[in-house]
């Protein structure tokens, strides 16, 4: 167990990009808004100054959501998902171009409002980060509430926050009562607050392993708690097996790292079930590009650009493999991603269904060194596996 002292906060704005748009069209509130349209779908002004927004149903190609309000999301729509398909679920959505200059500009803000409180911050991404509070001497529910205060003033948007003793339980607080949810808790709350949750809510777990362990008569964090680790080293490998042991008895030893700069940006998934590499081409196409357009996208809001593009396979018997290949120039361009990736994974034999596929980019650099450096306006991404 982690020492009882520490005191790790994840920090998660509430539907980012999403709430962000909400700010510069408070209108849409309450309505199912997504965000993954083009620059033709900005809204149009009309004589009378109300505003045209096109719906989901106006779109045509192919394209992948970025974020949806939770009322989108009650509907089915959900990020990296196809917005033609997001169309057939949802028609009469509000479509919104995305707009990363602005997203960038807020996640400053919200993380130099709590850089003011609590400096001891990782970068987690866009929309969240994790925090040591130990060597504080406030209170943590003071703490908690001074800098959700302080992101709600510097950004008019809400945000959660989990704070227990380490970064993995607090990124499963965080999530626990959104949105503008605030969950603080120590070790021995365990049994009663993390181990009744579904295995899924372990960040590491996914759609595959859940359904691996619910044939094995495991769905709670309890029940994964009290196997033996013999037990899943059988199932699951020695490393993956170890790991899932002292995930579910809240085993963390992660420091939040403070000044490291990245050596890479990555992105995988994992699917709901193996898919065959002809059978389940489209889904496996859709779910390559929406992949490429997101490390795209970490890229540019990370300020950086990389060479060596990389992706990964694992295979129904859980085998997996990476290739990778080296470009001349750095890139954040999701089209010339996608393209170096696709040459990547014609070096690989498709004879055996995916249950998960990943994307990385490496060999950074910051985009402020403009030489040698592929940032292309964002295209439309094609849309083959």
């Amino acid at each position: 167990m982690n020492a009882p002292q520490r005191r790790i906060a994840h920090l998660d704005m509430d539907a980012f990009y999403a709430s962000v748009e909400l700010l510069r069209y408070p209108e849409l509130c309450g309505l199912p808004v997504v965000i993954g349209g083009r620059d033709e779908h900005q809204p149009v002004m009309r004589a009378d100054g109300s505003k045209h927004f096109f719906r989901l149903r106006d779109y045509a190609g192919r394209g992948v959501i970025t974020t949806a309000t939770y009322e989108a999301r009650a509907m089915g729509v959900h990020s990296a998902m196809g917005v033609m398909k997001a169309a057939q679920l949802a028609p009469d959505a509000i479509l919104l171009p995305v707009d990363f200059a602005i997203y960038r500009h807020y996640s400053c803000l919200f993380k130099a409002a709590v850089a003011g409180i609590a400096p001891q911050i990782e970068d987690s991404g866009i929309d969240e980060i994790y925090i040591d509070l130990s060597d504080l001497p406030d209170d943590t529910l003071a703490l908690a509430r001074r800098i959700k205060q302080s992101v709600k003033e510097s950004t008019g948007l809400s945000c959660s926050i989990g704070i227990t003793p380490n970064k993995l339980l607090s990124k499963i607080c965080s999530d626990l009562e959104k949105p503008d949810g605030l969950t603080i808790l120590g070790i021995s709350d365990i049994p009663d607050r993390i181990w009744p949750l579904p295995v899924s809510k372990i960040n590491g777990i996914g759609p595959k392993a859940a359904k691996k362990l619910a044939s094995l008569g495991i769905t709670t964090i309890a029940e994964l708690a009290q196997v033996e680790l013999s037990f899943l080293r059988i199932y699951f490998g020695r490393s993956y097996s170890i790991w899932l042991y002292e995930a579910s008895h809240g085993i963390d030893q992660r420091p939040v790292i403070t000044d490291a700069e990245p050596k890479s940006i990555s992105r995988e998934t994992t699917f709901e079930r193996d898919l065959h590499p002809r059978q389940d081409r489209h889904d496996l196409s859709e779910a390559f590009t929406a992949l490429c357009t997101q490390v795209a996208d970490d890229l540019k809001h990370k300020g950086y650009a990389g060479r060596t593009i990389s992706i990964k396979l694992r295979f129904e018997d859980f085998h997996t493999l990476t290739r990778d290949c080296s470009l001349t120039v750095r890139t954040a361009d999701p089209v010339l991603i996608r393209r170096t990736a696709g040459e990547c994974l014609r070096r690989i034999p498709l004879k055996k269904k995916i249950r998960l596929l990943g994307i990385k980019v490496s060999t950074l650099s910051p985009v402020e060194s403009k030489q040698g450096v592929e940032v292309l306006r964002q295209r439309e991404l094609p849309l083959e596996f």
